[in-house]
């Protein structure tokens, strides 16, 4: 059982992982009808916080006590506990309770998928690297844009940790008139909304697209731009990132050891990283960066991300983490 929502024909990260998966396997999604009432070899959560928040006080406890009923369900009846750690911690705190769900879960988990070797490794379960896929197959269908001198981009939801606030600060502050800034994605709430729209409104070389959109805009979003720029206050894992470099543009990102890792794979110039706070200078420096590169050609390293090979590997942890979980062999952890 999948703790993510069902495909939705798009490039998410489920969309992805599910449609690559053997066919021996039976997937389903999540409810909670489904986890407490029926039977399944395998539970696996991506965002354990997203089971114990609600819309209120009263949901959120009602939650809580759910998801504690789950593990000790599937403790009982052998599920194999599988998590994937997509973040460190969760990019919004819930609180004392909150956590100490979360650790409790992760001490009772069967295996742990890990995206990247600066997530720690977990030897006393079953751990398994493996890389978050890359988006050239899926994207490959749609046509791209020509790309506009000066265009810089953030793309992605909208929200507190991934920096737009001070994106549109720094922006706004550069005096040249040739740059420009697109701002696309759906904003999490309407402070960000209203955020956008009055930067939009004060600088017209801001413009902005806020909603989700189909992956055909989203491609000739991201390849009409120079730059692509993710200002993220915290960055571990990102699709984001591998959605711009599938499509041979440039990312401008925060230091972080997963992000330095990617940086090594993709090649020199590919992802710009920068420390401390993002500034004009940051923004200068690494459009300059871009267009030296540019004049180099080539496409960035993306070797071993395509979803053929993922699919294959969560096939394999799947199918081991089940017999680790009925207590038939031990099993190796860590693939490298």
């Amino acid at each position: 059982m999948e703790v993510l929502d069902p495909p939705d024909s798009t490039t998410r990260y489920v969309d992805q992982v599910v449609s690559r998966l053997p066919d021996w396997i039976e997937v389903v999604y999540f409810t909670w009808r489904r986890a407490l009432l029926t039977r399944y070899d395998v539970l696996h959560v991506h965002w354990p916080e997203r089971l114990l928040r609600g819309g209120g006080r009263v949901k959120t406890w009602a939650n809580r006590a759910a998801f504690v009923l789950l593990v000790v369900r599937a403790r009982l009846l052998r599920v194999a506990l599988v998590r994937t750690e997509h973040n460190l911690r969760p990019h919004e705190a819930g609180g004392g309770v909150e956590d100490r769900l979360i650790d409790w879960f992760r001490s009772r988990s069967t295996a742990v998928i890990r995206l990247n070797d600066a997530t720690p490794a977990e030897p006393e379960r079953l751990d398994r690297l493996i890389r978050h896929g890359d988006y050239r197959e899926a994207l490959a269908a749609h046509p791209r844009a020509e790309q506009v001198p000066g265009r810089l981009l953030y793309f992605g939801i909208i929200r507190e940790y991934k920096g737009v606030e001070g994106l549109l600060d720094v922006f706004t502050a550069l005096p040249d008139q040739s740059l420009t800034l697109s701002v696309v994605g759906r904003p999490s709430s309407a402070r960000w909304h209203d955020m956008v729209v009055s930067a939009s409104a004060a600088d017209p070389r801001i413009t902005s697209r806020l909603a989700f959109v189909p992956d055909d805009v989203l491609v000739a979003e991201v390849t009409a731009a120079e730059l692509v720029v993710l200002p993220y206050l915290e960055m571990h894992n990102s699709g984001t990132v591998l959605v711009a470099l599938s499509l041979d543009r440039t990312v401008l990102a925060p230091r972080s050891p997963a992000n330095e890792e990617l940086a090594a794979e993709v090649g020199s110039g590919w992802l710009c990283l920068y420390d401390g706070p993002l500034t004009e200078q940051v923004l200068l420096d690494a459009l300059a960066s871009t267009r030296r590169r540019a004049s180099a050609g080539g496409r960035p390293e993306l070797v071993g991300r395509d979803w053929d090979t993922v699919g294959d590997l969560h096939a394999q942890v799947y199918r081991d983490a089940v017999r680790r979980a009925r207590g038939h062999v031990a099993v190796a952890g860590g693939n490298g």
